[in-house]
């Protein structure tokens, strides 16, 4: 298979950040009372994933080890800005919508780690694929809890999917869905990951394990102190 393509096939299908991961929950449980959100936040994460992407591959020998993960925001919540500003002037009632979930694109952890995982180890143009492979499977996660929201909450009257339950409910259904295809992926030879972070406790695969492990040791120095 074709690098690139495994990319694209990697983000979409085998690493799927919303069913197969479980990363980014916040805004897959937040905003998606409709389809546009979910596209709008999709899309958003994806422009700043590819953009972020880029420049980090691009600069990976330049960034010191010791401060990577500042430099890594600083991208971020650059590119994030620009992105709010474009929304609020060009889409101003979708970019209400979504509210503060916008400028917590920064802190998403989806983005943090293809940058430690995979940008700052890898050429640009595979990390460009990456970016976009990733981005797309969010914002197909995303746009799908939305659509299957909207059709019973809003259309259907089911009032509770409309709600916060609602989106619990849709991704469990969503995600067992998704298991039953991983089993049957395993079955034929062709393994899907497995979900990991800090929603499953599967600190030793984390690619911020470290970040949190330093933060949690300062922690508690200080409570000692």
């Amino acid at each position: 298979m074709n690098k690139y393509v495994e990319r694209l096939y990697n983000g979409i299908i085998k690493e799927n950040p919303t069913f197969v991961l479980m990363l980014g929950m916040c805004p897959t449980l937040a905003v998606t009372s409709s389809a546009i959100n979910g596209i709008g936040m999709g899309l958003s994460t994806t422009v700043v994933l590819v953009m972020s992407n880029l420049l980090i591959s691009m600069f990976r020998k330049v960034i010191p080890n010791g401060v990577r993960m500042p430099a890594y925001i600083v991208v971020v919540a650059s590119l994030v800005t620009i992105v709010q500003f474009v929304m609020q002037a060009y889409t101003p009632s979708l970019s209400a919508s979504l509210g503060v979930y916008i400028p917590l694109i920064v802190v998403n952890c989806i983005i943090l780690g293809r940058a430690e995982s995979y940008a700052s180890k890898n050429p640009i143009m595979p990390s460009i694929f990456d970016g976009i492979g990733m981005g797309l499977g969010f914002t197909v996660g995303l746009t799908l809890i939305g659509l299957i929201r909207q059709i019973l909450g809003a259309n259907l009257g089911i009032t509770v999917f409309i709600m916060a339950p609602g989106a619990f409910l849709v991704l469990a259904f969503l995600v067992a869905g998704m298991n039953i295809v991983r089993d049957k992926m395993e079955k034929k030879g062709k393994p899907l990951a497995a979900p990991s972070g800090c929603l499953t406790g599967d600190c030793a695969s984390c690619t911020q394990s470290a970040m949190c492990t330093g933060k949690l040791s300062s922690s508690a120095k200080s409570s000692q102190e």
